[in-house]
């Protein structure tokens, strides 16, 4: 679903972190004439009882976060965690404020429609399937949303790429956590902080050939052409500060 001259031209862009994802959501969320998006995904394995929704991105702001998303968990996460296991459609509802759900009547065979009225905004819901680590959905609320059918089928194939590329940067995070050594997260540190070799290889106890060793090894695992960019990439993984 979606352009296709999006999706490759976003594949041939590969993200580096999360922050990059947030001027694409900005970019839908405008398509959609929404207020605010936010992202979920399905956390627990095993019994549907075990598993719910975590918020993994949103523009709520960080005073209003944590109540919207508890809200829209509270209202309709049990409803969204049952469809995603049923269906694909895009889930839509309608706020208090709103009189009709988002989308078009004609449109209608092809989206589910969750109860009205239980938030004061309306919403778009675009479910994504990706695996046990990869299910979720891409949100999209406001008041008075009404996009076209060829709107809301361009909003459900960014939505997936945006889902393939939150878990692209969670597996490649996960390998370079499994290949880099704590000797070598600990040089990548304090090189991070300014230290020379010498003075790492003081505060670690080692020769200065075995630092230097370390972050070479660690340079190479991170697919760095050099110590500054192995520390750059390190800090946007999250493995150093």
């Amino acid at each position: 679903m979606g352009s296709t001259e999006h999706i490759r031209s976003v594949r041939l862009n590969r993200i580096s972190s999360r922050s990059d994802l947030f001027p694409r959501l900005v970019a839908m969320q405008k398509l959609a004439d929404a207020q605010n998006f936010a992202v979920y995904r399905m956390s627990g394995s095993g019994l549907p009882a075990k598993q719910r929704l975590v918020c993994e991105l949103e523009n709520w702001g960080p005073s209003a976060a944590a109540a919207a998303s508890k809200a829209l968990v509270d209202a309709y996460g049990d409803a969204l965690l049952d469809h995603i296991e049923k269906s694909l459609l895009p889930l839509s509802w309608a706020g208090a404020h709103d009189r009709a759900a988002p989308g078009s009547a004609d449109f209608a065979p092809f989206m589910a429609r969750l109860k009205d009225g239980i938030l004061l905004f309306s919403g778009l819901a675009f479910p994504v399937r990706l695996g046990a680590a990869g299910n979720g959905f891409v949100v999209f609320t406001g008041d008075y949303l009404d996009p076209g059918g060829d709107m809301i089928v361009e909003l459900h194939g960014r939505s997936c790429q945006i889902m393939m590329d939150l878990l692209s940067l969670d597996e490649r995070r996960a390998a370079a956590a499994e290949a880099l050594s704590e000797r070598e997260i600990a040089c990548l540190q304090l090189a991070g902080d300014g230290r020379i070799s010498e003075e790492i290889a003081d505060k670690l106890g080692l020769s200065v050939h075995t630092v230097n060793a370390y972050l070479g090894s660690a340079t190479i695992k991170l697919d760095s052409v050099n110590r500054i960019q192995a520390i750059a990439k390190a800090i946007r993984l999250g493995y150093i500060s």
